[in-house]
């Protein structure tokens, strides 16, 4: 979004571009199964896809028709049954939903009246308005159910219904293992980014001691070589919390994976293939990738770290929004949107690497950190509660840079996932860092 902030008109054009470009989609997510798929419910921990579909209308209405341009409900009496705070996904199934077909005329009806108030919204104003928030906070709400949906897709049963072309090939990486991240300040955070979400603001200093950080995502081949050294027997690599779900479980591997003929196989959107020994790991929980670091002699980076490593520029002294720089997301740099179904090997996109040669940072895999989610000095909640402020101080962990199947509009240097440490559906994988030593420090 470099040099739009100011212009009110290329600010409009990219709200639709990203309002269009969701809704593309959501709608290849929703026709690509039948009627039966979409009203049923894939996993417990999943709303059926019908839901999400009605979910993104109802949200789309009540910030930018309500909110925005004080209009009138157009279906009150469907709030509560979309409130994703009223009704755990586990009841969702059970409730009065709409139809496939009302659901999509609802959205659909929804998104012509959001493009009339997008065109005659002065972007200006209030802070709801200002650099069309609303139009980008709703454009990543819909992009971050499409990833939901996604994660259902993976979940469901049946023959593989989603194509989309493998990364390209790429050279093994044969760079570093570890670069080695200067300590001392920098600026984590924005207070400036037009659309950054409540939960990335406000811009503030950060003090981080020097430390080592894996150069790429650790990989399926790496983590087949902790399993085979009895890293799921092992409770000593484990959080207490985490043996307990691994003893709970029965686990022994990453979710999908399964041993078969001697090799390790993995199901990926209704496809069974031998697992990629080159790409990022997918599919670990929070605790798998903690035990994994302690069995490494590692641990799993901070988020400020993981930040850092990201963001900061030591030739200028700044944060930038990327990795490689202030510029949007390429396919040249990042592996992000659904352009494919899977992560690149590790090692993949040179061009996006940050200035001190970290790779994929941004796409591919969401990635553990070993922080809490909590609020930044200063967080004030907007444009409502529900979307940070009521997860902070829970279980949970935060995940950084986004993954395949995240759009560029919900991925930037700032964005902050986080999620409960047991899960595994999500598409999460992770790097390991260390202290450096004085005289490694130098």
């Amino acid at each position: 979004m470099t040099g739009t902030v100011s212009d009110p008109d290329a600010l409009r054009r990219r709200a639709l571009a990203a309002l269009l470009a969701a809704r593309d989609r959501t709608s290849l997510l929703t026709t690509c199964v039948e009627e039966p798929e979409l009203t049923a419910q894939h996993s417990p921990l999943m709303s059926p896809l019908v839901w999400d579909l009605a979910h993104i209308g109802n949200q789309e209405e009540m910030w930018l028709l309500r909110a925005v341009a004080g209009r009138d409900a157009m279906r009150p009496e469907i709030d509560g049954l979309y409130d994703a705070f009223e009704h755990p996904r586990s009841e969702r199934p059970s409730l009065p939903l709409l139809s496939p077909a009302e659901a999509r005329g609802y959205a659909a009806e929804v998104r012509g009246r959001a493009i009339d108030v997008l065109e005659s919204t002065p972007f200006r104003g209030s802070p709801l308005t200002d650099a069309g928030f609303a139009f980008g906070m709703i454009a990543q709400h819909e992009q971050q159910h499409d990833e939901t949906m996604l994660i259902t897709h993976q979940l469901r049963s049946g023959p593989a219904v989603l194509t989309a072309p493998d990364p390209a090939p790429a050279p093994l990486f044969r760079g570093p293992a570890e670069v080695l991240v200067p300590g001392g300040p920098f600026t984590m955070g924005t207070s400036t980014e037009p659309w950054a979400l409540d939960n990335e603001r406000p811009a503030h200093h950060r003090l981080v001691p020097p430390f080592f950080i894996d150069t790429t995502p650790v990989t399926n081949a790496d983590y087949q070589r902790f399993i085979a050294d009895g890293g799921y027997e092992e409770q000593r690599w484990w959080a207490p919390a985490g043996w307990d779900m691994v003893r709970g479980n029965g686990l022994s591997a990453p979710l999908f994976w399964r041993r078969e003929g001697g090799q390790w196989l993995r199901r990926h959107f209704g496809t069974v293939e031998a697992v990629p020994p080159d790409e990022p790991v997918l599919h670990v929980s929070w605790y798998e990738a903690d035990a994994y670091a302690r069995w490494a002699g590692r641990r799993l980076p901070s988020e400020e770290e993981w930040e850092k490593a990201a963001r900061h520029d030591p030739a200028t002294d700044r944060s930038m929004r990327y990795p490689w720089g202030d510029a949007d997301p390429t396919p040249e740099r990042a592996n992000l949107g659904q352009r494919h179904l899977r992560p690149a090997p590790a090692g993949s996109y040179p061009a996006g690497e940050s200035p001190l040669g970290v790779r994929q940072l941004i796409g591919d895999v969401w990635e553990w950190t070993s922080s809490d989610f909590l609020p930044y000095p200063g967080f004030a909640p907007f444009p409502y509660r529900e979307y940070s402020d009521v997860f902070f101080g829970g279980d949970y962990k935060v995940l950084r840079g986004g993954a395949f199947s995240v759009d560029e509009v919900a991925c930037r240097g700032t964005f902050r996932n986080w999620d409960h440490p047991i899960r595994r559906q999500i598409f999460s994988g992770f790097r390991t860092a260390r202290d450096a030593g004085p005289a490694e420090a130098s």
